[in-house]
């Protein structure tokens, strides 16, 4: 008996494997050897060869070979995910394309932006794409490292080669190479702990 949903302009490729109470709709495409894996919902997307979905959600997008996405990402309109990435669960990516070896493998936001090959995206990065009026976009370079926790704030271009330290918000360009950390200092207070400890 069949327990998942598949649209009939849906395009199924050799070897798929598609698990119960998954969606396929629209003209999505299925390459050979893909696994969508159940609560999965893929609506006018292209699933490449390989690539694993695990009960994500997929609209108006296209993932390349050999990648992994979920659990429980999402991919909105007019992103490209190119081959063997990573996008890890509770990401969201939107309008933006993540070049071959990208990997965000948790709790980020990336919209409107261009990601370099082999860049890594840390835990909690947020690409703050809009100012209240304006949606703006952020282009990374090629083999970045972007430390969790950190916002960068578009328009902004960072180069290749560049380190963002964890806990930075980035205002301005960096260029190829650089360094970046932006914190403010931790303050100790011993004993003060108890102040705010009463009950």
């Amino acid at each position: 008996m069949q327990q998942y949903y598949l649209d009939e302009s849906v395009t199924v490729g050799k070897n798929v494997t598609i698990e119960p109470f998954a969606v396929v709709k629209g003209n999505s495409v299925l390459r050979d050897g893909a696994y969508i894996g159940s609560f999965s919902y893929i609506d006018n997307s292209e699933i490449g060869e390989n690539t694993v979905v695990k009960s994500s959600r997929i609209c108006d997008s296209a993932v390349g070979k050999n990648c992994s996405v979920g659990p429980n990402a999402h991919l909105r309109e007019h992103s490209k995910i190119e081959d063997n990435c990573r996008v890890g669960n509770f990401v969201e990516i939107k309008k933006s394309i993540l070049c071959s070896g990208v990997k965000a493998s948790h709790l980020s936001y990336v919209g409107d932006a261009y990601v370099g090959a082999n860049t890594n995206i840390g835990c909690g990065v947020i690409f703050v794409n809009y100012d209240g009026h304006t949606k703006h976009k952020t282009t990374v370079g090629e083999n970045c490292f972007i430390g969790c926790n950190s916002n960068l704030v578009a328009p902004l271009y960072i180069g290749n080669d560049c380190f963002v330290a964890c806990g930075t918000t980035v205002d301005k360009d960096i260029p190829d190479g650089a360094f970046s950390i932006g914190r403010s200092y931790l303050t100790v207070k011993e004993g003060r702990a108890r102040k705010y400890l009463k009950k």
